[in-house]
């Protein structure tokens, strides 16, 4: 089940009211990594929908999920943020949210979601924690990280870097990714 605040109601409702025949929003979540989403919040009309679609009516507009995105946004919350940045959607996914039983990965994964995370979003990338073995951290790259000519500096400069510098159990940190199957890098060696 998904929500959305009365923030978030509102302005889907602006947005509905403005087109002739709009029935909602349709929020479809595709899974990009173990743990990355990638949102999409479209409007919708009679021929935008479907009989497998997963209907919430929400008073001034309905709310449409096909079943994959309904099983990807399960306990998620859509909301309107502004900020200095701008404003827009805000999609809240647990499904998104990382936690390790190990403490050691769990440090690691602070690391990447605070101090790498926002850097790979600049340029359209994420990297994902896969595993802690010993003393040794593996990542995977995706977006524009995958595939990326820089990737081993970004992960030799960056990543590890940051990574040792605030966890000392790990001394190392190996990529795992397959950059050969990369479809948009955002830096493509010559």
């Amino acid at each position: 089940m998904i929500t959305f605040t009365d923030e978030a109601k509102s302005r889907i409702g602006e947005y509905v009211e403005q087109i002739d025949g709009c029935l909602g929003v349709r929020v479809v979540a595709r899974r990009i990594g173990h743990r990355h989403f990638s949102y999409d919040i479209t409007l919708v009309t009679e021929k935008d929908t479907s009989a497998a679609d997963q209907i919430a009516d929400l008073g001034a507009f309905r709310s449409y999920l096909d079943p994959a995105s309904a099983a990807n946004l399960d306990g998620a919350t859509v909301d309107w943020v502004s900020d200095l940045s701008g404003a827009g959607f805000k999609i809240d996914n647990p499904q998104a949210v990382v936690s390790w039983d190990d403490p050691v990965a769990q440090k690691v994964q602070k690391v990447l979601d605070e101090k790498v995370a926002p850097s790979l979003a600049g340029h359209g990338g994420w990297v994902e924690l896969t595993a802690v073995e010993g003393d040794a951290a593996y990542v995977e790259f995706g977006g524009g990280c995958h595939g990326c000519g820089m990737s081993q500096v970004t992960l030799k400069e960056g990543i590890e870097k940051a990574i040792l510098a605030d966890v000392p159990e790990i001394r190392r940190v190996l990529d795992g990714t397959d950059h050969s199957t990369g479809t948009n890098p955002y830096f493509q060696s010559g």
